[in-house]
């Protein structure tokens, strides 16, 4: 990984910001610049490169994966660290990331005296476009994921549990190489299948049902995110219809996915096909999100939104629509924005499975 570069690229922004330092807390950010993946890590960047803090925890760990930085290892308060970093590296004026300090860290650090400029989403700003490297470490994450789907597909049965199957799909990636689950897994059957994010139950399969898979994994502190929908023998009728308009509608998102074009554009290009079938006050989300290290992060695909997509970006395309009492269904890829369109990562297919 090339952190260095990542920091060359965030001081250029220090003359525009009006600063001497930029204060980095939040850990995925942190991550970014430094490769640091413990805990409690803060970077303060100067022009010169600057200093990596850390508490002695972490003392051996900062040594072996942040070699290129000069390193400080505190006690106690984080603001008395910060302090001296700043006395040492000349510098009294330091933009700090709003979303990444408390309002008690906040008011720690101004007592020290050097005054603090907040800023919104720099770093995160950076984190869209992924390299080669990144991309590789999604690319094995949505590869794990694939395995799980087709080793857990064979284990839906009448009278498995929501939340057994769940569990499975959990363990299922872990055993096959993931080092965390990316996000609390959905798994929901029938009638759950309504609810967009349901939490798993004790309510057995059936058949007839409905079957909302939402998870991913964590490779190398990067995320995958995948939803298919199957079903335990014939669904419903209207289900069935459903599942052609999200096929459909998924279909238009991530053929209008492309550097350049704006995720209000995408969004409503997937929209538009749900709408005209009838189904427009049903689909009650955003179509998808930019994925990394964190599971969440720019750029966003929105009603009206105005990010405008990136080459390089990997975002999802995850429609859905959801008929309460019945069940729902969603559909969703991660995909890597490219100049003339996108390339789709699962390999899970998308035509309806009934086991």
């Amino acid at each position: 990984m090339d952190h260095e570069g990542r920091r060359k690229r965030l001081a250029e922004r220090l003359p525009e910001l009006g600063v001497e330092a930029f204060l980095v807390t939040r850990l995925p950010n942190v991550r970014y610049l430094t490769g640091f993946t413990g805990s409690n890590g803060q970077l303060l960047l100067t022009p010169d490169g600057g200093v990596f803090l850390t508490d002695g925890r972490y003392t051996e760990q900062a040594r072996r994966e942040v070699p290129d930085l000069r390193r400080g290892v505190y006690s106690g308060e984080f603001a008395r660290a910060f302090a001296t970093a700043c006395t040492d590296l000349g510098v009294r004026r330091v933009a700090f990331e709003a979303a990444g300090l408390t309002y008690k860290a906040y008011t720690d650090l101004a007592a020290t005296g050097v005054e603090l400029v907040p800023t919104v989403q720099e770093v995160e700003r950076l984190r869209w476009v992924k390299d080669p490297d990144e991309l590789a470490l999604v690319e094995a994450a949505q590869d794990l994921t694939d395995r799980a789907f087709e080793e857990v597909l064979g284990r839906l049965a009448e009278g498995v549990t929501e939340r057994e199957l769940a569990l499975e799909l959990d363990c299922t990636m872990r055993r096959l190489g993931a080092q965390d689950v990316a996000f609390d897994t959905i798994v929901a059957f029938g009638e759950s299948a309504a609810e967009p994010h349901h939490r798993p139950s004790d309510r057995p399969l059936r058949r007839g049902d409905v079957v909302k898979l939402d998870f991913g994994c964590v490779f190398e502190g990067y995320h995958s995110d995948m939803t298919r929908t199957v079903a335990l023998g014939e669904p419903h009728p209207t289900l069935r219809e459903v599942y052609e308009v999200v096929r459909q509608a998924q279909r238009a998102g991530v053929e209008a996915v492309r550097a350049g074009a704006t995720g209000g554009e995408v969004d409503r290009a997937a929209r538009e096909v749900i709408r005209e079938a009838g189904y427009g006050d049903r689909f009650s989300h955003s179509l998808g999100h930019g994925v990394g290290l964190e599971i969440h992060e720019g750029p966003t695909l929105r009603h009206e939104g105005s990010d405008v997509l990136p080459e390089g970006a990997v975002v999802t395309v995850e429609p859905g629509v959801y008929l309460e009492g019945l069940g729902g269904v969603r559909i969703e890829d991660m995909v890597v924005v490219t100049g003339d369109g996108c390339r789709v990562l699962p390999r899970a297919p998308k035509d309806l499975i009934i086991l």
